[in-house]
């Protein structure tokens, strides 16, 4: 190539990076991106709790009702009916013979008048032979017969019409009716009414407590009682639990006495009612001079039991615990955990 050749060559490649550096100052300049502002994290407020020591009590605290001793459980046991007549409402008192409910009689009311005077008459008869003066053996021994054949008649008959009455077994207050109307058909053994002796009276308390299994008979119970002399205090003693129930095939008798304790309450008084409330309080273990904290403050995960602990104002700390006693709101800590310590409540 010949010299002005390559002059040329070289003048027209300077002209071409010219033109590139002059075309790239025509863009604007990035801009440098800003580092985000610094936030200072908040302080992450906690419920706390200092463990301390104490006394924990654990037992039932519940609700219980007034119930008689002696109940009459009023059932038709020769055969069942259509019903006349219910004689008696829930409240009611009544006396042991009162009638509580008639069945139809069919009549057999006045069959047995009509007996009763068939009877009357032989009596009658047989008087009349032993006052004659010309007294004759035969007569007498066949007006004898009669009259017993007369009162066997009248007790058959009586019977039958007995067994259409449902009678009172006790004197007492009537605190359950069926509810059944004239003309209902009632069975056999079907109870109609319920008669209680309003004098004889025990607590009756049903709870699903897990502590109920831990009460013996024999416990003591606190008794807290409103009256028309204000709120008193009693001492009871616990007489029958799910384990010294008496056996029974009834199956809704078995469940009730699966979760129920009965209670004698000393000195009552008498204007105490059947269906009465009363606040019971019955202690089954206390522990005094222990390590205690808020039940909430104990957390378990996967078969751990821990507690989380605040340090120095803001440090969390978990530590391993082992639970003793339990109430609903407090819980025994038995290792792991000393007085003092600030436990995070959940």
């Amino acid at each position: 190539m010949s010299r002005p050749v390559k002059r040329s060559a070289s003048l027209a490649l300077a002209a071409v990076l010219a033109a590139s550096l002059s075309g790239c100052s025509l863009l604007p300049k990035e801009e440098v991106a800003l580092a985000p502002p610094l936030v200072k994290p908040a302080k992450e407020n906690y419920q706390t709790k200092p463990a301390e020591k104490g006394s924990i009590t654990v037992g039932i605290n519940a609700t219980a009702y007034f119930e008689s001793v002696h109940t009459f459980v009023a059932q038709f046991t020769g055969q069942g009916g259509r019903v006349q007549d219910v004689l008696v409402r829930s409240g009611d008192v009544v006396k042991k013979g009162d009638v509580l409910v008639r069945l139809v009689m069919d009549d057999l009311d006045l069959k047995v008048k009509e007996q009763e005077l068939a009877l009357e008459k032989a009596k009658y008869a047989l008087k009349q032979q032993r006052v004659n003066r010309d007294e004759d053996p035969d007569a007498i021994r066949m007006a004898a017969l009669q009259v017993e054949i007369e009162q066997l008649k009248y007790d058959r008959l009586a019977e039958q019409y007995n067994s259409k009455l449902l009678k009172a077994g006790i004197d007492g207050q009537v605190v359950f009716v069926e509810d059944v109307q004239p003309g209902d058909y009632v069975d056999t053994y079907q109870t109609l009414v319920i008669v209680a002796d309003p004098t004889k009276l025990r607590l009756t308390l049903s709870t699903d407590s897990p502590e109920l299994k831990n009460v013996n008979v024999g416990f003591p119970a606190e008794i807290s009682l409103s009256t028309d002399r204000g709120l008193n205090t009693f001492k009871g003693k616990v007489v029958q639990t799910p384990s010294s129930a008496p056996q029974t095939l009834n199956k809704e008798l078995a469940e009730k006495y699966a979760k129920t304790l009965y209670i004698d309450v000393s000195d009552l008084p008498k204007d105490v009612e059947i269906g009465a409330m009363a606040d019971v309080k019955i202690t089954t273990n206390k522990r005094d001079n222990v390590i205690k904290i808020p039940k909430s403050g104990l957390r378990s995960y996967l078969g751990r039991t821990f507690v989380r602990t605040l340090e120095e104002g803001n440090k969390v700390r978990e530590a391993d615990v082992e639970a003793g006693l339990q109430t609903p709101t407090e819980v025994e800590i038995v290792k792991g955990l000393r007085e003092g310590e600030v436990v995070i409540l959940q």
